[in-house]
């Protein structure tokens, strides 16, 4: 498999719809603010109103892009999808579980107690630029994901996908100007990858133009080599991976994994598995994709031997 010639800050976990939405400064809670007014139809005036809680590195092997806040007695999980993924539902199940344990913890509530304990509610929205085919919004249930279909409600956990498509959500647009700003922008840089651009001429122009045009308020001049860095970083991830899929390399996997449970063969996909996850790490080695601890969870083998394997490499032929 042809690996593209990848750009990356490996040390750089937040995304830029983090860096917009999720963090403590003035500009950012104003944001938050107005993005969860757009969302709810709700006219909060005070962004401290907001309580931001997030849990960097829980849930995700690379980077993550979610926003969490209490408002309102409910619990908001925030978060940005450059990519179609399947298991959203069940991820925020397990970050749901990490905020609650805060929650209680700061509250000093005790589970074990005679009386109720009462907890915010749950809302769970994910925000991907899907293909203009698909809606404005729509739901993606666990019990999708469980191995036996129930039908009967008693276990369900949703994720809403909000669409940010530039030609979808138009009213939602309208009504958070930092949400537009970041469409514009992301969409400037999917267009130049499309006519033909490199991922880091890509980024660099669109940079540029967002700092001509004024979005976010000049966030992008005074941020500009951090937007660079963090773009650079997920443009290139996407890439990789649609170069993997258009290799059969993930659908090879598991028809491997499919047809070994058939034939019972689980000795050969067990062998299958490491192999594909070496070869894995490897590449991830050579492209200077992470640290050997990223590496080890990315391709599910232990430190050790991403170590050896990054020794081997080193060492000249």
């Amino acid at each position: 498999m042809e690996l593209p010639n990848l750009t990356t800050n490996r040390k750089y976990q937040d995304s830029l719809f983090k860096a917009i939405f999720g963090r403590e400064n003035e500009q950012s809670k104003r944001w938050r603010l107005d993005l969860y007014n757009a969302l709810n139809n709700t006219n909060y005036t005070d962004p401290d109103e907001l309580e931001l809680n997030t849990i960097e590195n829980i849930i995700y092997i690379t980077r993550h892009n979610d926003v969490s806040f209490l408002v309102d007695s409910e619990i908001n999980l925030y978060e940005e999808q450059s990519s179609p993924n399947p298991n959203m539902p069940l991820r925020g199940l397990l970050y749901f579980s990490q905020l609650y344990q805060m929650h209680l913890t700061k509250r000093n509530k005790n589970i074990l107690s005679s009386r109720l304990v009462k907890i915010p509610t749950p809302k769970f929205l994910v925000f991907y630029s899907a293909p203009e085919s698909k809606p404005d919004t729509w739901k993606m249930k666990l019990t999708d994901a469980f191995e036996k279909s129930c039908n009967d409600g008693e276990f369900e956990w949703t994720a809403t996908v909000i669409n940010t498509h530039p030609n979808h959500n138009e009213g939602l647009q309208k009504k958070c100007k930092a949400l537009y700003d970041y469409i514009r922008y992301v969409g400037r840089v999917k267009s130049n990858k499309t006519v033909g651009m490199n991922t880091e001429t890509a980024v660099t122009e669109a940079v540029d133009w967002a700092i001509r045009e004024k979005l976010l308020e000049g966030f992008f001049s005074l941020q500009k080599k951090e937007v660079i860095a963090m773009s650079l970083t997920e443009f290139d991830e996407d890439e990789f991976k649609r170069i993997c899929r258009e290799d059969g390399y993930e659908e090879g996997r598991e028809d491997g994994l499919r047809a070994g449970r058939e034939s019972g063969l689980r000795e050969g996909i067990e062998a299958g598995k490491h192999e594909n996850a070496i070869s894995a790490a490897i590449n991830l080695l050579k492209m200077n994709l992470g640290t050997p601890e990223q590496i080890s969870q990315a391709a599910g083998i232990n430190v050790e031997e991403v170590l050896e394997l990054q020794n081997r490499i080193s060492q000249p032929v």
